[in-house]
């Protein structure tokens, strides 16, 4: 499995959903849409999102 880091290519923001994507071998799309769904819901998602954007680390060029 890949190491969970935020890529350097095919993020649209922050690059947590493609790292987790990538992490867990899943499309990059599933991970967004899922997110965004989640965010129908009640619950802390931004702010986990918003944690992991600070916690994980870039990939290295």
């Amino acid at each position: 499995m890949a190491a969970l880091e935020r890529p350097r290519q095919g993020r649209m923001i922050a690059g947590v959903c493609a790292g987790l994507a990538q992490r867990f071998g899943v499309s990059r799309g599933v991970v967004r849409v899922a997110f965004v769904l989640s965010c129908a819901l009640p619950g802390p998602q931004i702010l986990v999102y918003l944690a992991l954007w600070i916690l994980l680390p870039n990939a290295d060029a």
